[in-house]
């Protein structure tokens, strides 16, 4: 099929080379001309395992460009792929969304149907649909159907290929028809639901697994005052099929472009209708404060990290992305310049982007080194603090942390065995152990 997609973020490009990888000739439209000049010499701009291979093998069926009216004006399918920042309230910022509906509708000239895959708050594709009615140039049927992402950074394409299920919020058995089409070839099994149930289904999910991440944290904590060991109990807790075994790894909380904005979006939404899911507002909550869990672990060490030379190794929110936002390295660090250390960092990809952001803020950016390798990051240290459990820092050698001025490791992703690490004879704090 003939298929657009507006957006060329992690949704909106992940979506557009999965389609083409299964035979769709696919047009991505994005007004960045940086971004659609990147894309068109094959090179993503995300950091996404097999994706810009992926791009390069169906060079073919992909095309990138800033010209709207013509991608949208003989599309049969378009699917809207663009950001829904947070903003400042909570809610979410459906500019992008409500844009690429105007610009559908004023460039459209055959029957197609719009497909909204951005995470949206319930009732938006009845908004969608309305302007599409409103802004359309020509006499064209335009239908709105809701197909939410359940894709992950850093595994995306093999979300989207393998998807656990593939949502189809549609008003008619036309658009289940077309979209149903569309996703022939894939084995993932397909649920049919009304457009609200649809955008709930996508909120409802996020939510619950980052809730079953703060309810873990929560008990990790617990688990350090009484002197059990979370991994135990987690490793009992999985075994009941009922509760199963994934996101119960302790940490220092969640973050990503996903949770925190979609448990703040489902908060205000629920707010707005006079409502409150308790729930979802402690998740918040704990999630906040758990970031900076191992800053107030150092300060057991430290009065003052004035002075200090602080490793601090993994600057992304997870493994395997180079995606910042709402990393707990956005929160430690500015605290610790702002204290007077020197960061010695490492990240296996993320670093371009930390400087990015940390040139933005009002901190001490004079005082952060940048390495190459988590070894050269921990040598002369007085203290280290592990924010993403890459497999470069999992692997390491831990005699390394010998190099290190005083060794006292705060691992925030309990990377290691805390009896190996009491053989060291090192400091070592991590999560619920």
């Amino acid at each position: 099929m003939k298929i657009a997609v507006a957006g060329t973020g992690y949704v909106g490009l992940v979506t557009a080379v999965c389609l083409a990888h299964k035979g769709h000739t696919v047009t991505c439209v994005d007004l960045n001309e940086t971004k659609i000049k990147m894309l068109q010499s094959g090179k993503s701009p995300i950091y996404e395992k097999d994706l810009e291979d992926l791009m390069q093998q169906h060079a073919e069926r992909l095309t990138y460009t800033t010209d709207y009216q013509n991608a949208y004006k003989d599309a049969e399918v378009i699917f809207i792929g663009v950001g829904t920042p947070e903003k400042k309230d909570g809610s979410a910022n459906l500019t992008y969304v409500y844009e690429s509906a105007k610009q559908i509708a004023q460039s459209a000239e055959k029957n197609c149907i719009v497909v909204v895959k951005s995470t949206v708050p319930i009732g938006t594709n009845d908004k969608v649909e309305a302007i599409l009615q409103k802004e359309k140039v020509h006499d064209v049927t335009l239908e709105v159907a809701s197909n939410p992402e359940f894709l992950a950074q850093g595994t995306a394409v093999s979300d989207t290929l393998y998807a656990s299920r593939i949502v189809l919020g549609v008003e008619s058995e036309h658009a289940e028809a077309v979209l149903k089409e569309v996703y022939a070839g894939f084995e993932s099994p397909i649920l049919v639901t009304n457009r609200r149930s649809a955008e709930m289904i996508k909120y409802a999910s996020n939510d619950f697994l980052a809730l079953k991440i703060s309810y873990v944290n929560e008990i990790a904590n617990l688990c350090e005052l009484v002197g059990a060991d979370i991994q135990d109990v987690t490793a009992g807790m999985g075994l009941d099929p009922r509760i199963g075994n994934q996101f119960l790894n302790a940490g220092i909380g969640y973050g990503g472009s996903c949770f925190p904005k979609d448990t703040k979006a489902l908060h205000w939404l629920a707010n707005f209708h006079d409502y409150e899911i308790k729930t979802v507002k402690a998740a918040i909550e704990v999630n906040e404060l758990q970031k900076i869990k191992l800053l107030k672990k150092a300060r057991k060490y430290y009065e003052s990290f004035d002075g200090l030379t602080v490793a601090v190794l993994g600057l992304t929110f997870k493994p395997d992305t180079d995606d910042l936002r709402e990393a707990p390295s956005l929160v430690n660090v500015p605290i610790l310049l702002d204290e007077g250390a020197t960061i010695h960092a490492w990240d296996a990809v993320g670093v371009e982007n930390f400087q990015k952001v940390m040139e933005k803020a009002d901190c001490n950016t004079n005082n952060i080194v940048y390495y190459a390798t988590p070894e050269e990051a921990l040598n002369d240290a007085d203290l280290c603090f592990i924010f993403t459990e890459w497999a470069d820092v999992k692997a390491l050698d831990l005699q390394v942390f010998q190099t290190m001025k005083k060794a006292i490791i705060l691992d925030g992703r309990n990377c290691f065995e805390t009896e190996k690490m009491k053989e060291l004879g090192v400091i070592y704090e991590s999560i619920g152990r």
